[in-house]
């Protein structure tokens, strides 16, 4: 384990996106793959049922996550 890990230290944002059109496990592997690409993304949460994505990390934008899931062929909703 990492010193940052191990001290507790590390800190990241974590934020919530409702993503549409996902019905599946491919969905939810295409958009966890294309936002994972994204600098500064260290999590991808995707729950199915509700269509909500989780984000963790630091430093990345509402933007480059729904450029992301734009090109995994889905939709951010609000953003």
């Amino acid at each position: 384990m990492c010193g940052t890990c191990a001290s507790g230290s590390a800190e990241t944002d974590s934020t919530v996106y409702t993503v549409t059109g996902m019905t599946c496990g491919h969905c939810q592997a295409a958009v966890t793959e294309e936002i994972g690409k994204v600098p500064g993304v260290t999590g991808v949460k995707v729950d199915l049922a509700t269509g909500l994505v989780t984000v963790s990390g630091d430093g990345f934008t509402d933007a480059a996550i729904g450029a992301a899931v734009d090109e995994a062929g889905y939709q951010v909703v609000g953003t």
